[in-house]
């Protein structure tokens, strides 16, 4: 008697090699060895005459080196999941070495299980204050994969997070699983932490993957600690003038402003905070003087007329900071070339008299009629008065005086007589 040895399930993982044993006890000489897949119809998968033929009808199929029976695919695909038989024809003689040898053949049944690790893991986060509300989300696995939380504190110790407010659900997305789970975290006062995990794990393919929430307090270059009247505690201070920006730390704080922090007179601004890395996300508040803050990531200043430094906060559970953001207008000189942006005209910005064109006309045109009207008067009073204001130059009679009149050469000379008194 021939005994056939096999697995009723074997299972194996997608990519790597799968095992379908099916071994003989006692071994006996192969006359014929068959592979099928079971579906619709028997689907030939491997072929073994020991006389002329050894033929792998799927070409990923061979026999095992173990046994010359079992059969290996490798490597393996999701669709090389189903049932399986395997065929063995022996010769056996009953141990009569006088008698023919008899064909005797033996099949067994078994059912390959292809596991598939989780294809994809992602993290999201929503973030209020202290609360958080974390998703870890495994895609693409079979059977569906588990999920489990763990935090770890700055000293790299990492703990199972006990007792939390979680949902699960799991969807079948065709032949495969998504897992998600849901989690609420709230961080306690002075909490030290360094990262939340979501650790996926998927036993039958022995996989263990970690997706990281790493806590970034907000931070900021060449900083002192300074009271600042808002706020009962001493905080981080600086400017955006002793930040170099070559830092690629993660969790510096950096402002942009639009157009420039350098703007011509009576410029609109906009300044905006960020800081890539944070976690959780930080709250801003915006100030300037004694005003009160402004809230959110932006601040817009509408025509700026004078050098300002306004302050942002950027705040979250770990940490908080204040950056000084000066803005400074390029010219003192109000009356200037200003470059327009349209079709590259020049516009005059003349105030220095305080006065526009219009005005200046009007009064131009008053002075001209105050003239006329006087001068109008003027004659008026004058005809009245009977006295003609342009009347003709009358000829006064000429008299000439002797002493007077000049020596011409065709005049005579007058004689005078000069007595001498000796």
């Amino acid at each position: 008697t021939v005994d056939l040895k096999y697995d009723d399930v074997s299972y194996a993982t997608v990519h790597q090699s799968a095992f379908l044993r099916c071994g003989m006890m006692p071994v006996q000489p192969i006359k014929e060895l068959w592979w099928f897949k079971i579906g619709a119809s028997e689907e030939r998968v491997y072929y073994y005459d020991p006389t002329s033929v050894d033929a792998a009808l799927m070409r990923r199929a061979r026999r095992s080196s173990r046994d010359n029976t079992s059969l290996e695919i490798c490597p393996t695909q999701l669709s090389d999941e189903g049932e399986y038989k395997c065929r063995i024809v022996v010769w056996d003689n009953t141990g009569n070495s006088t008698e023919p040898s008899v064909p005797i053949s033996k099949e067994a049944r078994m059912i390959l299980k292809v596991n598939v690790p989780p294809e994809k893991v992602e993290i999201t986060h929503l973030t209020s204050g202290r609360n958080l509300s974390l998703r870890c989300k495994a895609e693409g696995a079979k059977p569906p994969a588990d999920i489990l939380w763990t935090k770890t504190s700055p000293d790299g110790v990492e703990t199972e997070i006990p007792d939390l407010a979680k949902t699960r659900e799991i969807e079948p997305a065709g032949e495969l699983y998504d897992t998600a789970e849901q989690i609420f975290y709230q961080l306690e006062e002075n909490e030290m932490i360094a990262k939340i995990s979501c650790v996926v794990r998927h036993h039958n393919t022995n996989t263990t993957i970690y997706k990281n929430i790493t806590f970034v307090s907000p931070a900021i270059q060449n900083a002192l600690k300074v009271t600042i009247q808002r706020f009962a505690e001493p905080v981080l201070y600086s400017s955006i003038e002793n930040q170099d920006g070559q830092d690629n730390k993660a969790g510096l704080v950096k402002i942009s402003a639009d157009p420039g922090f350098k703007v011509p007179y009576n410029t609109s601004v906009t300044l905006k905070a960020s800081a890539p890395g944070v976690f959780p996300e930080p709250r801003y508040l915006w100030w300037v003087g004694d005003q009160t803050g402004i809230a959110g990531r932006e601040l817009h200043i509408d025509n700026l007329e004078e050098d300002k430094s306004y302050y942002v906060l950027a705040e979250n559970p770990l940490g908080r900071v204040v950056l000084e953001v000066p803005v400074h207008i390029t010219t003192s000189d109000y009356s200037q070339w200003n470059d327009s942006s349209r079709d590259g005209d020049v516009i005059v910005d003349d105030t220095t008299g305080g006065l526009d064109t219009g005005a200046i006309i009007g009064i131009v045109i008053g002075a001209l009629i105050a003239v006329f009207f006087i001068g109008f008067a003027v004659w008026y009073w004058t005809i009245r008065d009977g006295t003609q204001v342009f009347s003709p130059k009358k000829e006064k009679p000429h008299t000439i005086d002797e002493e007077t009149i000049p020596f011409r050469s065709t005049d005579k000379p007058l004689l005078r007589t000069i007595s001498t008194q000796t």
